[in-house]
This record gives C-alpha cells, structure tokens and sequence, in this order.
C-alpha cells in the first residue's frame, strides 16, 4: 500500500492534487502535510476530509522533527512536494521567507526520505514540483524546455531554482529516486485572490479596481488547475526516474488581453453592461524585475505519457468565474484578516 506524503495539501494546486489522489486512488494513504499559513485554507477540502484514505497533519516542513515523526507515523513511502512560498511580490518584500521555506523546508524532506528510506530508494519516490520561473525570461520568441538553462530573475524563482537543484544533487548523490516537473501559471477554483486571475475577479465583483502592471504586454502560459493534477498523477506513475517534465498549458496570453476577456465574461455572468468592467483596469508601477513573457513546450509529457490539456483557456475561465460566483463564502473568508492588510499595502496607491 503507497502512503503517499503531499505537502501543501490545503493550498490551491496541492488541494486539488489530494482530492485527485483521494478519489482516483482508494487504495492509497493520502497524507496532507500543510502548515496552513495565510494560503492554506482546509476547506478546500472539506468534500474528501472524511475520505478512509485521507489524514492531514498540521506541521511545517522546515522543522526537521516534525517532518520525520509524520514519516515514522505513516510508514511514509512516497513524497509529491508542493509546498512552498510562490508569490513573486511576497519574495521581493520577504526573500528570506522564500529561503527558508523553499530551500529548507525541501531539504529537511530530502533528509527525512534520505533517512527513512535507506537501502530501499528503489522503493521510493520523491516528487518535486516546480514553476517555469526558473527558466527566467524568453523573448518574443522560443518556448522553455526541459534543456532550458536556469536563469531566475525573482527571490521566488531563485529560491525553487535551487530546491529543484538540491532534489537532483540528493539523487545523484545519493541514489533516491526523483522526478521534477515544471509547470505554467495555474488557474482554477480555490486559488487564493493575490494571483491575477482571483483578484480580477474578486475585484470585478466589488467594483474595485483592476492592477495591471505596468503596460499589460506580460506574456504567460495558462494551465487549468485540475489538468495539472492530472498531470501530476501521469508523471507520479508513469515519469522517468530523474528526469524532468515541463507542464504548461500551449496557451499564451498577454495580461491586458487576458484581463480584458475576463471583464467581457464576468459582465455576462453578472448580467451588467457590456464594458462596465473594463473602465476598471488601472495601470500600476510595474515590480522590479518583472520577467516579460514565460512559454512552456510541454511536448515531452505529451509524447511520452500522453498528457494535454483538456479544455480551452475560454472554457477554463468560465468555469473558474463561475466556481467563484458560487462561492463567495469561501471568497469572503479568505480575503478577510491577514489579506486585507497585504492586499493594501501592495495596491496602497491605487
């Protein structure tokens, strides 16, 4: 029987990816390590947190103890590590916060399975997930690959560049399976409103203004929440051992365009004028080293899994706006507290 270790479970990618494993694999142990700071939240998984093979445990992966009394607990075989600091504006004003979590607190995993599961790695997985950031920045042209050389730009993209290194350095040192992917911007349900498209439509609902930064011309890569869990589950099974896998969603899109579509359907589903939400876009002073566009090449996981994206970056955004209008309770909850302080010391001059 796997028992499976997914650390930043409560989070917005990692929920996702326990209520996959949850629901897809009963045979499993699905233990949920979160720390539940300002971005976890346990009721995004209120519909499994009585599932027979769901446990959750409050601890922080930074804390070496901790960690190995849930390895000794749960007879730990297998380790799918999403947890991490993962705002780029919250790592410019707190890069050491970024450090400690995403260098050390992946370590301290690394050491624990190192520990744990001596003399039986072969046995073992240890899964890290990880960002394009990475990759730095492309120009009008090109795609990242799996090849692409590492040139982070941000204290975020720097701290998951060196926690994907240490997850290659403990494989080829020390003989532990693992496997890396790398992944686009995520957006879906659950998504916690400091990202662009949460707190566009956060702020669409409330008539507040729309932060665009700088001109708008920032290009990303889209990927649906839930087609990267799914992603997440092909790699977990089916991945090389020590490779690496770039997961993105073959959907470029300018911030300024992907905004603009998302006032034209949030004016639709909130039966208001057609253009009502646009006259709220206001242009902010751009962040320091803003990276201008990100373009994933996820053919190697279609090739070799299978794996694509199973809806339309429009199709996705409806059903994303339409999971937030339904729950705004959920939505109210979290952009209460500790939220609203960072919300206005972030946007203050708006």
């Amino acid at each position: 029987m796997k028992k499976i270790l997914i650390t930043g479970g409560a989070g917005f990618i990692g929920s996702c990816v326990v209520r996959r494993f949850v629901n897809n694999h009963p045979d499993y142990l699905i233990v949920n390590l979160d720390a539940l700071t300002y971005a976890g939240n346990l009721q995004n998984l209120k519909d499994v947190e009585n599932a027979p093979n769901y446990q959750f445990e409050k601890a922080d992966i930074r804390n070496r103890d901790e960690v190995n009394a849930i390895f000794d607990k749960y007879g730990i075989t297998d380790v799918i590590h999403l947890a991490a600091e993962s705002h780029v504006d919250r790592s410019i004003t707190n890069p050491l916060d970024f450090v400690l979590t995403n260098v050390i607190g992946t370590v301290t995993l690394l050491e624990a399975a190192k520990e744990k599961w001596k003399g039986h790695y072969a046995d073992h997985l240890f899964y890290h997930v990880s960002t394009d950031e990475v990759y730095g920045a492309l120009g009008a042209e090109g795609l990242f690959t799996e090849e692409t050389r590492y040139d982070p730009h941000s204290p975020y993209s720097a701290s998951k560049a060196s926690s994907d290194h240490f997850v290659r350095a403990y494989h080829d040192t020390y003989g532990i399976k693992t496997v890396i992917s790398n992944c686009s911007n995520n957006y879906g349900p659950y998504h916690f409103p400091e990202k662009l498209i949460p707190l566009m439509i956060n702020n669409i609902i409330n008539n507040k203004p729309l932060p665009v930064y700088g001109d708008g011309n920032y290009t990303r890569d889209w990927l649906y929440v839930k087609d990267h869990a799914i992603a997440i589950d092909l790699v977990f099974h089916e991945g090389k051992t020590g490779d690496t896998y770039n997961i993105g969603g073959f959907n470029e899109w300018k911030n300024i365009d992907l905004v603009q579509l998302l006032c034209k359907q949030m004016d639709e589903k909130l039966g208001r004028e057609p253009g009502t939400s646009n006259q709220l876009i206001t242009y902010v002073k751009d962040r320091p080293g803003h990276d201008r566009r990100y373009a994933i090449d996820a053919g190697k996981i279609n090739r070799e899994l299978g794996w694509a994206p199973s809806v339309t970056f429009e199709q996705g955004l409806s059903e994303t706006i339409d999971w937030f209008l339904a729950n705004e309770a959920w939505l109210n909850d979290v952009t209460s507290g500790n939220y609203a302080t960072y919300y206005d010391t972030q946007y203050a001059s708006i």
